[in-house]
C-alpha cells in the first residue's frame, strides 16, 4: 500500500512537471522578455528608443518571395535560407529591454514571430500544413540572446500582452485561413499604419463574410475573444465595426468560419 501511494505520487509530480514545462513552453510567460503595453492611440516613432532595429534584411526577403495576396514562396525562401538564418541572428544577438520604445518592441517580435514561422516551414518543407510538424508552437526554437523562446511564448506570453489587437492580423501561422503574410518589414517608423492596414485588409477580406444580419467571421475572433474586447469594443462585433465597410448590427448573431490550417504556399 505504501508503495502504491508513493508511486502515485511520483506519477504526479511527474505529470505536474510535464505540464509545467508544456505551459512554460507554449508561452504562458514571457521568459523574462520585456512587455509593453500600447497606453492610448499607438503612433509611429522611431524616437524615446535606446534602439531603433534594422529590419532591411528580412524586408528583402518579403519582397521577393511574398506576393501582395500573401502567397508565400517557400521554395525561394529555402534558396535564401542563409540571409534567413542572418537575419535571425541578428535579432537573437539584441536584448531586448524596457529601454526600447513599445514600437521597436511590437515590430521585433512581430517580425521574429514570421520569420521564424517561415524558417520552420522550410526546414520541414515540403509540408501540407504547419500542425503537421510536432510541437510547432510549443517547442522552445526561437533563440533571443541566452534564452530559447516558442512562438506560442511570443504570441501568448509577449505580444498579447501588448494590448494590441491588431497583433492579430499581423502574425502569419503559413495557414490559407490566417491573416496574410505582409510582404514588407514592420518597423518602429511605420507600425501603427502598418497595423491598420492589415486589420482593415483582413476585416474586409475573404476570410470574413460580414453582413448586418448573419455575418460569418474568422475563427480567429473565436480563438481570442477577450482580446478584442478593449479599444473601448463591448464585444466582438463593435471591434469589428470600427474598421469594417459593412456594419453589423447589434443584435446579430455571430456564426465563426471554419478555418483551413493548408499551407500559404504560392
Amino acid at each position: 500500500m505504501k508503495l502504491l501511494k508513493i508511486s502515485i505520487t511520483i506519477l504526479i509530480v511527474a505529470v505536474t512537471l510535464q505540464s509545467c514545462n508544456l505551459l512554460s513552453a507554449a508561452g504562458i510567460i514571457s521568459q523574462g522578455q520585456p512587455v509593453k503595453q500600447v497606453e492610448g492611440t499607438l503612433t509611429s516613432t522611431t524616437a524615446n528608443s535606446a534602439v531603433n532595429v534594422d529590419h532591411s534584411l528580412w524586408n528583402s526577403l518579403l519582397k521577393k518571395h511574398v506576393k501582395n495576396n500573401g502567397l508565400v514562396s517557400y521554395n525561394g525562401f529555402k534558396k535564401d535560407k542563409t540571409t534567413l538564418d542572418s537575419y535571425l541572428d541578428q535579432l537573437a544577438n539584441l536584448d531586448p529591454s524596457n529601454k526600447w520604445s513599445v514600437q521597436e518592441l511590437l515590430a521585433y517580435y512581430i517580425n521574429l514571430y514570421n520569420a521564424e514561422t517561415v524558417k520552420l516551414i522550410v526546414e520541414n518543407y515540403p509540408t501540407k500544413s504547419i500542425k503537421n510538424i510536432k510541437g510547432a508552437w510549443t517547442e522552445g526554437r526561437v533563440t533571443i540572446g541566452n534564452r530559447e523562446l516558442s512562438l506560442g511564448g511570443i504570441e501568448n506570453g509577449i505580444l498579447r500582452k501588448m494590448n494590441e489587437p491588431r497583433i492579430h492580423f499581423a502574425i502569419n501561422c503559413a495557414s490559407i485561413s490566417c491573416p496574410k503574410l505582409l510582404n514588407e518589414a514592420y518597423t518602429a517608423a511605420k507600425i501603427n499604419e502598418q497595423l491598420e492596414k492589415v486589420t482593415v485588409d483582413f476585416i474586409n477580406g475573404n476570410k470574413n463574410d460580414i453582413n448586418a444580419t448573419n455575418p460569418k467571421i474568422s475563427s480567429i475572433f473565436k480563438f481570442y475573444p477577450k482580446d478584442f474586447k478593449i479599444d473601448g469594443a463591448q464585444n466582438i462585433a463593435e471591434y469589428i465595426n470600427k474598421y469594417s465597410s459593412v456594419k453589423i448590427n447589434n443584435d446579430a448573431t455571430l456564426s465563426y468560419k471554419e478555418y483551413n490550417w493548408n499551407l500559404n504556399e504560392q
